[in-house]
């Protein structure tokens, strides 16, 4: 099993580009199932969800061939089976976005139910409630959702919570619908936005997206095209921690800043500079810092991928910090292991208690994919040798992070 060992080796400085975004690059991966012609995506990240969601595609009898470093080609005009495999898609909860497209276009499709982190319930009921509305035939059965249509047509749909995934599954599903479809409630994420711009390069008629009413007019066929993905804003923000918790000064390039907004603003509050500049940010740490309270929220709030590594941060900083997580009710389980390192955390149900101390490196293991990432940010300023275990959550999200920590000056390796 391959670790990530992490020394103390000081203050970060240098520049790091934040490569694209791992949760706008998937549905838009799911996204090229919808089109007739060829399409071209940049900027995709070299993770292990990556690579799982091509394997499904060629499954499917999609044609993914790689042009250079994150450049894609997809031709999904013989898809010839409508099922993705087990094990492939019990890697990550991102294949169950091939279910929108399939149903749309080929009006039938059974998928696993999708595996991913183990960070809390994530259940696919508000997917498959959206099929049903659109008209499609929902069965679960066998740890199968299988879904099928003669033809969807435009509805209505509310859905009971703003969930990314179901709002950008229902988006594509009704791209290629009879009438017109309205999803009230939806997710304003920068990652739904991105998907529908390039939905309507495609030739999709989507207005609303980053806004709770999303308004897609069917068309009867998408052609192909040629698109940039955004940049990671959670990566972005982990590299800004990493920054803030080693009292180094860091400049991120590739960044759209609007995203980072939240993120930036507590980072402020607790005392850290945080300079935008065009598409860059830089970071530096310079004066003590503040505690502060945080909770987690649907974007615009801070975003529960960013509630761990802050975890790891305020547990450095003096004084007495309260985080609550409200999105996810398993996404705490990270503090056991930075206690391990001496943080000082008491958990109350969804709320965690930090009061600032030294840390102390430690053999920790990763139990998710963030958690992972905030391990190791800990084991940057930790005093000691920490151990951090489970790198293949880290790898689902991050490429190359050990690669670029220690272009910043880090003493990171995997082994």
């Amino acid at each position: 099993m391959s670790k990530y060992i992490v020394k103390n080796n000081g203050a970060l400085h240098g520049t790091v580009r934040i490569s694209g975004a791992k949760n706008a690059a998937l549905p838009i991966m799911a996204a090229a199932l919808l089109s007739d012609g060829v399409c071209v995506l940049d900027d995709i990240p070299d993770l292990r969800d990556v690579s799982n969601m091509i394997d499904i595609i060629n499954h499917l009898g999609g044609s993914v061939k790689q042009l250079h470093k994150n450049s894609y080609e997809f031709f999904c005009g013989n898809i010839n089976d409508f099922s993705a495999p087990y094990e492939t898609a019990n890697k990550l909860r991102a294949s169950f976005l091939v279910m929108g497209p399939l149903i749309a276009k080929y009006g039938y499709t059974k998928i696993p139910l999708p595996g991913g982190c183990p960070i809390g319930s994530r259940p696919v009921d508000l997917h498959l409630k959206g099929f049903a509305a659109l008209g499609a035939d929902v069965s679960l059965e066998h740890g199968y959702a299988e879904v099928k249509a003669k033809r969807l047509h435009g509805a209505n749909i509310y859905l009971d919570f703003p969930s990314v995934g179901a709002t950008e599954n229902i988006m594509m599903a009704a791209c290629l619908a009879d009438g017109q479809t309205v999803i009230a409630n939806s997710a304003v994420e920068p990652e739904i936005v991105d998907l529908a711009n390039f939905l309507n390069l495609m030739g999709a008629e989507i207005t609303g997206a980053g806004t709770d009413s999303i308004k897609i007019s069917g068309v009867k066929s998408l052609l192909g095209g040629n698109y940039t993905i955004i940049p990671d804003r959670i990566e972005a923000g982990t590299f800004m921690i990493a920054a803030a918790i080693t009292g180094g000064k860091v400049r991120l390039e590739n960044v759209v800043c609007d995203h980072l907004k939240p993120l930036s603003a507590k980072l402020r509050e607790i005392g850290i500079k945080a300079e935008e500049g065009g598409s860059s940010v830089t970071v530096s740490c310079e004066n003590p810092l503040h505690s502060c309270d945080i909770k987690t929220l649907p974007f615009p709030g801070f975003p529960t991928d960013m509630q761990a590594q802050l975890c790891a941060l305020m547990s450095t900083v003096s004084g007495t910090s309260i985080i609550t997580e409200t999105v996810f009710e398993n996404r705490f389980m990270h503090i056991g292991e930075l206690q391990r390192m001496g943080a000082k955390i008491k958990l109350d149900g969804r709320t965690a208690v930090i009061d600032g101390t030294s840390l102390t490196g430690a053999e920790v293991r990763a139990t998710d994919l963030r958690a992972g990432a905030a391990l190791c940010l800990a084991g940057l300023c930790a005093d000691g040798v920490t151990s951090v275990s489970g790198t293949e959550y880290v790898e689902r999200g991050y490429e190359d992070f050990a690669g670029k920590l220690t272009s910043l000056g880090a003493d990171i390796q995997l082994t």
